[in-house]
């Protein structure tokens, strides 16, 4: 993926995630993955994130996967 895509997977993840009034911190324990990937991920530090990942993340922002690739 170009980091440009990864980009908009940590910009539309924060977004959405601020949205609902989550915290990194909550998020991570609703998706039920690790507080150091949400931030990883967010920062664009992770430019890779799993499809499980994705899916857990998207699961618990009430929200499909394409919404966070777009």
């Amino acid at each position: 993926m170009s980091s440009n895509k990864i980009s908009s997977i940590a910009q539309n993840i924060k977004k959405k995630r601020k949205e609902l009034g989550l915290s990194q911190d909550k998020l991570s324990k609703r998706a039920d993955v690790a507080y150091n990937t949400v931030v990883k991920i967010e920062s664009g530090e992770n430019s890779n994130p799993t499809i499980e990942t994705l899916r857990k993340i998207a699961k618990a922002l009430n929200t499909a996967v394409d919404e966070l690739i777009r």
